[in-house]
């Protein structure tokens, strides 16, 4: 249900758990408890009936509109720096060292500047590319506050 903005959560280097959606509702609000996570959802019901500890409901479809709720209701500080965590595994990711980067990164982004990045469990490489542009960009026009 809010899979991309798991994904804009962990570009901003927030630890994100995301469930497949076939989870029953009362493992999710287990889990959060245990985990001493907020729960984020659209599903009121859910929030109704099983009355989690700790949730937000989520309004918006849009996942930007959805993070900068999330962001202005936690009061979540900017990030020192994006992309330190994986957007699909969650992990924290590893500097690449430069003698390993020709055999990850394709040639035309070997000179880019920036980091590259490896997810020590998926095994998915970052570089700063056109999509991190685009990110950010994203995120700047979401979030005017982090970039004054």
């Amino acid at each position: 249900m809010l899979g991309r903005l798991a994904r804009w959560l962990r570009v901003i280097g927030r630890d994100t758990l995301y469930l497949p959606a076939s989870t029953p509702d009362a493992e999710l609000v287990a889990r959060a408890a245990a985990d001493e996570r907020v729960l984020l959802t659209r599903d009121r019901h859910l929030l109704r009936e099983l009355r989690p500890a700790r949730a937000l409901e989520i309004r918006s479809d849009l996942p930007l509109d959805q993070l900068r709720q999330v962001v202005q209701t936690y009061r979540l500080a900017p990030p020192r720096e994006l992309f330190t965590r994986c957007l699909l595994c969650n992990s924290v990711l590893s500097a690449v060292a430069d003698d390993q980067v020709p055999a990850l990164v394709p040639a035309s982004a070997r000179d880019l500047p920036g980091p590259v990045r490896r997810c020590s469990t998926c095994g998915r490489v970052y570089w700063r590319g056109s999509h991190a542009r685009r990110m950010h960009a994203a995120l700047a026009s979401a979030l005017p506050e982090w970039y004054p």
